[in-house]
C-alpha cells in the first residue's frame, strides 16, 4: 500500500452521496425498483483520519538526548506526558514535564529540580500524520520555547546575558533568576548552582508500534547561557552538541489513561518505561 500524507490543511471528509431512482418501471411486467441502500456509493477509507481517532490520547513521555564534546559524554532524560488530540480534523500534540535526570561518563553530576524541569512549556503544535502498510508516523516540528526567559519571539531572539535583563523570570521559583542547575564535580569536591536562561529546540520522529506505543528519535538543537553562578569554575561550562547517533538519543511514548499525573509517573516508571540506553563503558540504567 502506498503512503498517504495529511497535510497542514486538511480538506473535509468527503460525503458519500446516496444515489436513487424513483419508482418507476422501466418495462412493464418485468421491470424492478432500484434499492438506494444497495446501490449507494460509499466514501473510500481515509487511513490518516482513522490514525489520527486511533492515535489520539495521552502517553507517558520518555526520552533521551545524548551530547558529547572532546572530554565528556552525557545525556539529559526528560518524563512527562504527551497528549495527542483531534482538532479539525487535524492531530495537535502538547508535551508537558515532570522531571528529569542526567548521566554522564566523568565523575559529574547536573540536576534540575521538578520545578525546572516542569517549567518547561512547549506549545501545542500540530504534526505531521502518515500512514504506510496500515502503520501511523508521526512528525512533531521544533517549536523554540524560552525557559527563564520571557522572549517576544522564542525563535529568533538572542538570549539576554545580564541577570538584570527583565525579561528573565525566576521559571522554577527558587528565588534565583532564570532555572537553577545544581552541579557537583569531582566526587562533590566541586560544588555550585548554575542560573541558566535556555531556548530548548527539539524535534522528534515517531513510528507506530504494535503494542500500541509510538518510538522513535529527538533532535536537539537547544541554546544555553550561564546567566549566574555560585562557583565561578562554572561559568564556561561546556559546550554540548548532540551525538549524532540519533539511535542514542530515542523516544518512546506509552497509552495511559487520561488522568495520569507526575506522581503516578514516576511511582509506575519503573515497570511502563525502558531503561536508560547506556553510555560507553557505563550500565544500563532503569532510572
Amino acid at each position: 500500500m502506498g503512503t498517504t500524507v495529511r497535510t497542514a490543511t486538511r480538506l473535509p471528509a468527503r460525503i458519500a452521496v446516496a444515489v436513487g431512482l424513483a419508482g418507476s418501471l422501466l418495462a412493464a411486467g418485468c421491470g424492478t425498483v432500484t434499492d438506494p441502500t444497495t446501490d449507494a456509493a460509499t466514501a473510500p477509507p481515509d487511513p490518516v483520519a482513522d490514525a489520527a481517532e486511533r492515535l489520539a490520547g495521552r502517553y507517558a513521555h520518555f526520552d533521551v538526548v545524548a551530547y558529547q564534546d572532546s572530554t565528556m559524554r552525557t545525556q539529559i532524560i526528560s518524563y512527562g506526558f504527551s497528549d495527542l488530540t483531534q482538532v479539525g480534523g487535524r492531530l495537535v500534540e502538547r508535551d508537558s514535564f515532570c522531571f528529569s535526570e542526567h548521566r554522564s561518563d566523568q565523575p559529574i553530576s547536573v540536576t534540575f529540580s521538578d520545578a525546572a524541569t516542569r517549567a518547561i512549556t512547549p506549545v501545542p503544535v500540530e504534526v505531521e500524520l502518515t500512514v504506510t502498510d496500515d502503520r501511523a508516523r508521526i512528525i512533531r516540528p521544533a517549536t523554540p520555547t524560552g525557559i527563564g526567559v520571557a522572549l517576544a519571539n522564542p525563535a529568533t531572539d538572542p538570549l539576554p546575558t545580564d541577570p538584570a535583563d527583565p525579561r528573565i523570570v525566576d521559571a522554577d521559583g527558587d528565588g534565583h533568576p532564570g532555572v537553577t542547575a545544581s552541579i557537583s564535580a569531582g566526587g562533590g569536591a566541586l560544588t555550585g548552582d548554575l542560573y541558566l536562561a535556555r531556548r530548548e529546540i527539539f524535534a522528534y520522529d515517531l513510528a507506530e508500534q504494535a503494542d500500541g506505543s509510538l518510538r522513535g528519535v529527538v533532535r536537539d538543537g537547544s541554546e544555553q547561557l550561564v546567566i549566574d553562578t555560585t562557583n565561578e569554575v562554572f561559568r564556561t561550562p561546556a559546550q554540548w552538541i548532540q551525538d549524532p547517533d540519533l539511535s542514542r538519543s530515542p523516544i518512546v511514548l506509552v497509552p495511559v489513561e487520561g488522568d495520569w499525573d507526575c506522581e503516578r509517573l514516576r511511582r509506575e516508571r519503573p515497570t511502563l518505561l525502558p531503561p536508560v540506553p547506556p553510555i560507553e563503558g557505563l550500565p544500563p540504567d532503569g532510572g
